[in-house]
């Protein structure tokens, strides 16, 4: 995976719908020349995720624009800190405002919401995972987020771990059956994660060689028992229905993950405003 290339398609995708021929409002009160300074302030409470791929925004429209953050990625922020000063063409600041604001905002939401269900964590050797469940062609944003607030990347894509799902399982005929094919194909050091949903199949999955073992929707006590099962002859990863509340309950049984879907499939933005400074002051 080209990280940077991926950032650049989703920057260029993102001002492509919203530029597209050119902004029509700026461009016909704004002067060419006209220099100016903006600032970046959080409108909420939250965790900062972003602060590069708004940068990157600005200096589509000018190459010469200077960014200051004024945070870091991952700092926490209250309501009406600044977060990050910005100068160059009024035009430029203007017109990619939107597209910087709405993956900041986003990015940020992610952070955030990742940032307390890592707090729930706290003092247990379980990390938090997030999944595939992004916005399509945003992936690799929606994962930088989540490491900015602290939680733990699992598979990028299809293509860089095996995960044997419920469906992969009918079609082998078996968990043991899939292990063995998938371990077959798969490149030389791969990882193989299998799904159980009972005891029998994680003795199967145990049996077969997995290397990570996915919990899925069991009941707190069967994970528990699950865990003693398995006896760190693979990793464990708890996923389905995990609400923040259930975080510490879960952890307590000793899986080494717990997957959460709503990190980035259910996303509330931070609140970030950019207005421009009179005067550049």
């Amino acid at each position: 995976m080209n990280r940077d290339y991926l950032i650049n398609k989703i920057i260029s995708l993102a001002i492509e719908e919203d530029v597209e021929s050119g902004d029509i409002t700026t461009n016909a009160l704004v002067p060419d020349s006209t220099q100016a300074v903006a600032e970046l302030t959080a409108k909420a409470d939250g965790v900062v995720s972003g602060l590069e791929i708004a940068k990157l925004v600005f200096e589509k429209f000018d190459d010469h624009i200077k960014w200051t953050p004024l945070v870091n990625e991952g700092d926490h922020v209250s309501k009406g800190d600044k977060i990050a000063r910005v100068e160059g063409s009024y035009r430029a600041l203007l017109t990619g405002e939107r597209t910087a604001l709405n993956i900041l905002q986003r990015m940020s939401g992610i952070a955030t919401a990742t940032s307390l269900y890592v707090k729930e964590l706290a003092g247990t050797k379980t990390q938090l995972l997030d999944t595939r469940k992004t916005a399509p062609g945003m992936r690799i944003l929606d994962k930088m987020a989540v490491k900015a607030g602290g939680g733990t990347n699992h598979r990028m894509g299809l293509y860089d771990m095996a995960l044997i799902k419920d469906n992969h399982i009918k079609i082998a005929g078996g968990i043991t059956n899939a292990v063995a094919q998938v371990r077959e194909s798969a490149f030389p050091g791969m990882k193989i994660e299998v799904e159980v949903t009972n005891l029998d199949e994680t003795r199967e999955a145990i049996e077969a060689g997995a290397d990570i073992i996915m919990l899925d929707n069991m009941s707190t006590a069967q994970m528990a028992e699950a865990v003693r099962l398995i006896n760190n002859r693979a990793a464990t990863e708890a996923s389905g229905n995990m609400s923040i509340s259930r975080l510490s309950e879960v952890a307590s049984t000793g899986v080494d993950f717990i997957s959460v879907g709503a990190l980035t499939h259910t996303v509330t933005a931070l609140d970030i405003s950019m207005n421009i400074v009179p005067n550049g002051k």
